[in-house]
């Protein structure tokens, strides 16, 4: 008897496996493959996003126990940029505001903000509609701030990651609709 149930349990296994993969084709088959695609696009840069910050965390912690001034002041003198110029100048200005406290918060704000952007990324890449939501209510709350920030100093930059932020927001609600209606 132990033999056949253990083979039987098996079975089970194998068949609740297969039952998930079918609901998991069923419940991602309302999309399109340009639906799809789009979604991991999102994932790709969401992805990029997080990649990208953990390596400004990763630098930052290098900048811990270093003059940071001194160095920024040394890489302009090494490139050639006129010390006088505004935009040397600014750079000066924000390396003496780096403080090791400050640089401390900058690499746990660097790396948290990493770990959301690479839950997003995975999660939208496989598809989850857990990330779709996700995605939209962080991307979402972020654009009063980024609304705010564009009155204020007005750019086209700031327009730019505005309407795609929006649109992205826009595109997953609409996304999530569909899966609902499916």
């Amino acid at each position: 008897m132990g033999e056949g149930s253990s083979a039987m349990g098996e079975n089970c296994v194998v068949a609740e496996s297969h039952a998930t993969q079918h609901k998991r084709q069923r419940r991602n088959s309302f999309m399109k493959t340009s639906e799809i695609r789009m979604v991991r696009l999102i994932a790709l840069f969401k992805l990029l996003k997080g990649s990208l910050l953990i390596a400004l965390g990763v630098a930052a912690l290098k900048l811990l126990h270093m003059d940071v001034f001194n160095l920024v002041e040394r890489w302009a003198a090494m490139i050639g940029l006129d010390q006088n110029s505004r935009f040397v100048g600014r750079a000066l200005s924000a390396a003496a505001a780096l403080t090791p406290s400050r640089v401390r918060e900058l690499v746990v704000g660097s790396f948290l903000y990493a770990g959301l952007f690479l839950t997003e990324g995975i999660g939208l890449w496989l598809l989850k509609r857990w990330a779709m939501w996700f995605t939209v209510i962080f991307t979402g709350s972020f654009l009063p701030i980024e609304i705010y920030e564009l009155a204020r100093r007005p750019g086209a930059g700031k327009a730019a990651l505005l309407l795609l932020n929006l649109a992205l927001v826009v595109y997953l609600i609409r996304e999530i609709r569909n899966r609902r209606a499916g």
